[in-house]
């Protein structure tokens, strides 16, 4: 049997704002088919809420504090990989695989084309595009690696349903744009940790144009994929970086913020059906390693789902961790999260919670009346995410909580321990601080 081939698509901010994760108004049949026909992780969860620590992440198989990336690529974010840290792409050109990104990239520094493919080890890397033209890019590297004799592995980045800048005297970042329209065709859904508003009513509406013009392009690859007769040698990823781009979802180590949507598929394997068991993004690369065969570098702080692939009642994690360190500005946190109990401490007095909207008057709202952003981080969460999902009311110093919450700070500070967080040293200083002082001292 000839290796197989990888297919991995990744969108900006979507969670799980999809048909197959119950989402009734949002128009998602080629992603719905997709799950249908694959494996649908319903518990799948991202590393940290914000772009690059996220993808950072998935293509690493280490945590964002691990391989370097704690903050934005771009501009003077100028976060990176750490030099011995290598990325998918790298490791499957090394292993004979034909490699190509196009589309979104977001996990290593920004910058020069030419650099960014030789450091995600591409063979090519074509930057920037619609959702339509990403897929027409895809589907002409798929009628090429058609004629070669390797396999391909290929990374699909798609910036929908990122917000997007409108014209300058507009005080908001929309959704829109001349391809996106608004789509309220089949309803409207706003998530529950939203007020239910005319302005959420609006976004939400938005999204779901963004969230269907994603489904359009994938449905295109997938199409082109059957008809040049890859696809049963095809394992394909879907996947997002973390949750939508809405109050207390994205930036926040809330559900919303770290839930993603995952569906893998791969008819050789015989990957089908919906699993519960708690997932994270870096479980992506060692899961497709392990599926090609190719040895998985100690280092990796992800898990195989073959196990789970193989047999739905393997026996797996009952925890995931996740981090916040750089978006905006520092707002340092890290979190566990069990089937239950979601604890989140804080390092910092920053806001209650990170504005994502990129706008002067967000147009959504969250529900919780207790915690306007304008108050500050408590040095402690606990929720209860069995009576309490949307995380409203903190239990953290309730005695009747005390021993829950002693225990999730024991396996926080052990997992804190064992990925060697520097936030158990100091605060973490950005590129940015460090080129500030190289600056002072005449070095620059």
């Amino acid at each position: 049997m000839n290796a197989p081939n990888i297919l991995l698509m990744i969108c900006h901010d979507l969670g799980r704002f999809l048909g197959c994760y119950g989402i009734p108004t949002v128009r998602t049949p080629n992603i719905d088919t997709l799950a249908q026909e694959g494996a649908l992780f319903r518990q799948s969860f991202c590393t940290a809420p914000q772009c690059s620590p996220s993808r950072a992440a998935l293509f690493t198989g280490l945590h964002p504090h691990s391989n370097g990336v704690m903050g934005l690529t771009h501009r003077n974010f100028a976060w990176d990989l750490k030099p011995d840290v290598l990325h998918l792409g790298q490791i499957m050109r090394n292993t004979g695989y034909g490699t190509a990104l196009i589309g979104v990239h977001h996990e290593s520094r920004s910058g020069d084309r030419t650099r960014i493919a030789q450091r995600c080890g591409m063979d090519e890397y074509v930057p920037g595009g619609t959702a339509p033209q990403v897929a027409e890019r895809v589907v002409e590297r798929l009628q090429r690696y058609k004629t070669q004799d390797k396999p391909f592995y290929l990374q699909v980045g798609f910036t929908e349903p990122h917000r997007r800048l409108g014209p300058d005297d507009q005080d908001y970042a929309g959704f829109l744009g001349d391809y996106i329209q608004v789509d309220a065709s089949l309803g409207v859904t706003v998530p529950p940790y939203l007020q239910d508003t005319a302005g959420s009513r609006t976004e939400m509406a938005e999204i779901q144009g963004a969230v269907h013009v994603v489904d359009v392009a994938v449905g295109r690859i997938l199409t082109a994929l059957e008809e040049l007769g890859q696809a049963q040698n095809t394992i394909v990823v879907f996947t997002t970086d973390h949750g939508l781009a809405l109050p207390r979802a994205k930036c926040t180590l809330y559900d919303p913020g770290i839930e993603t949507a995952l569906i893998m598929r791969y008819p050789q394997g015989k990957w089908q059906g919906a699993y519960d068991q708690l997932v994270s993004n870096i479980d992506i690369l060692p899961t497709l390693l392990d599926t090609v065969g190719i040895p998985q570098p100690e280092s990796l702080q992800g898990r195989s789902l073959i196990p789970l692939l193989q047999r739905k009642d393997a026996e797996w994690r009952d925890r995931i961790f996740a981090e916040l360190t750089y978006h905006e500005y520092y707002d340092p946190c890290r979190c566990i999260r069990t089937e239950r109990y979601k604890l989140i401490v804080f390092f910092s007095a920053a806001p209650a919670y990170m504005d994502c909207s990129q706008s002067y008057h967000p147009r959504s709202k969250p529900i919780v009346p207790a915690a306007p952003r304008r108050e500050y981080h408590p040095l402690v969460e606990l929720y209860d995410l069995r009576n309490d999902p949307w995380e409203q009311v903190n239990l953290a110093g309730n005695t009747a909580y005390a021993e829950i919450e002693q225990s999730l700070l024991r396996q926080l500070h052990a997992w804190m321990i064992e990925t060697d967080d520097p936030l158990l040293q100091s605060p973490v200083p950005s590129p940015m601080h460090h080129w500030a002082i190289d600056k002072l001292m005449g070095v620059v």
